[in-house]
């Protein structure tokens, strides 16, 4: 027997979860990362790979980012933010980072957030970019 479920649309499950951020344009983010907090970098190897890196970024993709950040997970990165640490989010446009913080403010990150407009505004505000590695 199927379960009946409500609807709800892209747009405003997005709105839903950036109206439980303190979302941060580039410039913030690069000053919050200066003063400690962990900026993550969910987006795609390709993406990565065409456009750069942020040095100081913990690149963690965003298919496996709750189970890399969860203090609980077997899979939990060792190099991940603590509970009560600044987590700030950045994929290429400021969509799936602002779904993703939402998640991991449900998952006890309360300070979890993300940058507005991605990676696409970081640089476009002329913030520091570095080439990747030889692995990516």
């Amino acid at each position: 027997m199927m379960r009946a479920v409500a609807r709800t649309t892209i747009d405003e499950l997005l709105a839903d979860a950036q109206r439980l951020l303190t979302r941060l344009d580039p410039a913030q983010a690069l000053h919050a990362m200066r003063a400690g907090a962990a900026l993550i970098d969910i987006r795609a190897d390709s993406q990565i790979a065409r456009d750069g890196i942020i040095a100081g970024a913990l690149v963690i993709p965003r298919n496996v980012l709750e189970w890399r950040l969860d203090p609980a997970s077997q899979h939990h990165h060792p190099s991940a933010p603590h509970l009560d640490e600044h987590v700030i989010l950045l994929c290429n446009d400021g969509y799936q980072s602002s779904l993703a913080a939402a998640t991991l403010q449900h998952l006890g990150f309360a300070r979890a957030t993300d940058v507005q407009g991605g990676f696409q505004a970081w640089r476009a505000a002329g913030l520091p970019v570095g080439q990747p590695g030889p692995s990516g």
